[in-house]
């Protein structure tokens, strides 16, 4: 069974395989690096690019190895929550039907 650590830890990215979503990082407060994954960067505005600065903390695996999670690129900007998101898109689509029935009814006036 794996155990998570509630400390924050802070390390340069020092490899990235975007094509397969994982790297490693150099941590500041390890002797090795510390493995991630893209999932663990998915509420972020854009893909990690090699020496970014990764907020992060540390699962320690059922193999032992340490990897991060609950991670974030320092300097970029996180998406809004999901809720808000569906939110927007149900707005989107009110409007976006009142619309087509102000065309509709102004075509059947005019015709």
């Amino acid at each position: 069974m794996s155990s998570t650590d509630n400390k924050t830890y802070k390390g340069q990215l020092k490899r990235w395989n975007d094509s397969k979503g994982f790297g490693f990082i150099g941590a500041e407060d390890e002797d090795r690096d510390i493995f991630i994954h893209i999932s663990e960067l998915k509420q972020m505005t854009r893909r990690p690019n090699i020496g970014d600065v990764i907020t992060y903390q540390i699962q320690v695996q059922d193999d032992g190895k340490n990897r991060a999670y609950n991670a974030h690129i320092e300097g970029v900007e996180v998406f809004k929550s999901k809720r808000n998101n569906n939110i927007s898109l149900k707005n989107k689509w009110v409007v976006t039907s009142i619309i087509i029935a102000i065309i509709a009814v102004t075509y059947f006036v005019i015709a």
